[in-house]
């Protein structure tokens, strides 16, 4: 019986708490940077470690549940949309772990710690739980599917997808069906 009545208040306690945790979107009108911005939303469930070292800007979007880890620089051109689940990271050490073994936390200047920045063109996109690694380069207008874990240099408008990812076509192909029919968008398309 009192395990029935602690269960309904947790319920009704998380109910009402729910209002204040619940995942939202934040607009953001300055950057990390302190530098003007307009239209970009953040998640109020992803991390983002090292935020100064994230430039973001205008129209980016970036959903929930996202690790962004930007210690050596991560530049999300305009337009860019990362979806949910996405982790985005400027080092990796699960090689010098297993190389160093016990010993890691005793050496510096590991040997296999990778490092380096990641860019992402303007208006592309990131497909769900998608994982961008160091030293990554991604061009404009390029959609990366989901699930890609993703290394290396993309040319624009990449369609890129895989385990290691690779480029799996191009973007206007598709777009090429939308700009025929109607003619207007050739004004504004990755402007």
């Amino acid at each position: 019986m009192i395990n029935r009545i602690w269960q309904g208040l947790q319920y009704r306690l998380a109910k009402l708490l729910f209002v204040f945790t619940r995942p939202r979107m934040l607009s953001k009108t300055i950057n990390f940077q302190g530098l003007k911005v307009q239209g970009v939303r953040i998640g109020n469930t992803t991390f983002i470690d090292n935020p100064k070292q994230l430039k973001v800007e205008d129209h980016v979007y970036i959903g929930h549940h996202n690790y962004i880890e930007a210690s050596n620089g991560i530049q999300l051109g305009k337009g860019c949309q990362i979806t949910s689940f996405v982790s985005i990271t400027t080092h990796s050490s699960h090689q010098s772990i297993r190389l160093y073994g016990s010993s890691y936390a005793k050496h510096n200047d590991h040997i296999g710690y990778i490092k380096g920045s990641v860019a992402i063109g303007d208006f592309s996109f990131v497909g769900p739980f998608t994982v961008i690694m160091p030293n990554t380069t991604i061009g404009k207008g390029s959609l990366i599917a989901a699930h890609s874990y993703v290394k290396g240099e993309f040319p624009d408008f990449s369609i890129i997808a895989g385990n290691p990812a690779v480029v799996t076509g191009d973007v206007r192909d598709k777009d090429n069906k939308w700009l025929t029919e109607f003619q207007e968008l050739n004004q504004t398309y990755m402007k």
